[in-house]
């Protein structure tokens, strides 16, 4: 109630008399004082009835869009372009976001199946070491053509100044052109396919029967 009181007796402000007094003339209907009403009753219109020769204009006024803040005329059209730009700014940030979170995947999978194919191209190396140690044993050979041809043992003696140069020309070559030098080497001298796991008679029953000197062609 004191609320209630309170209310009633505050003192309106000018802002809020002019707002009471507009919403009152805007509710009141015309009436035949109004200079303009009398001339469209003399024309014939009717209270209710649309604008036009035919009927097909407006029954109710255009509505008054006032303007009460201080802001000068676009103002509101600059803000509603602002908010526009800020909306497709979230739109582009989220956008770059999904693309650079869609591209570090894609990285990451392109990582581990590389890491998944050297892991592979490193066991098929030892194989190829193991199985190349063997047969030039088998050939009565004491040394590898290379240092690498064969699988390091685990404890070695002192190198000398040669086999240290050997070594170090072979750290030069990647995984697969071992791999590559080694299966051309091992098919080339023995028969042999490490895919396959055959030593074959000759060269001509290798090419015949081995799928290839890759393990794409093996698979």
């Amino acid at each position: 109630k004191q609320k209630e009181a309170n209310e009633k007796n505050r003192q309106k402000s000018i802002k809020e008399e002019e707002k009471e007094r507009r919403d009152l003339v805007l509710k009141s209907a015309l009436g035949n004082e109004n200079k303009g009403f009398a001339l469209l009753q003399k024309m014939g219109y009717k209270s209710g009835q649309a604008l036009g020769k035919s009927g097909e204009g407006i029954v109710e006024p255009i509505p008054l869009n006032i303007k009460t803040g201080r802001s000068g005329l676009g103002h509101e059209e600059l803000k509603k372009r602002k908010a526009e730009e800020k909306l497709e700014n979230y739109r582009q940030k989220l956008h770059m976001k999904k693309q650079a979170n869609e591209q570090a995947a894609d990285q990451f999978r392109v990582r581990f199946k590389n890491k998944q194919e050297e892991r592979k191209m490193e066991g098929d190396l030892r194989k190829s070491q193991r199985a190349c140690q063997q047969l030039d044993m088998q050939k009565d050979i004491d040394v590898p053509k290379e240092t690498w041809y064969w699988l390091e043992p685990e404890e070695e003696d002192k190198k000398d100044e040669e086999d240290k140069e050997d070594e170090r020309a072979s750290s030069d070559l990647s995984l697969s052109e071992k791999l590559r030098i080694l299966t051309a080497y091992l098919r080339e001298n023995h028969f042999y396919c490490i895919w396959c796991g055959t030593t074959y008679e000759d060269s001509e029953d290798l090419s015949s029967n081995c799928p290839g000197d890759s393990a794409a062609d093996h698979d």
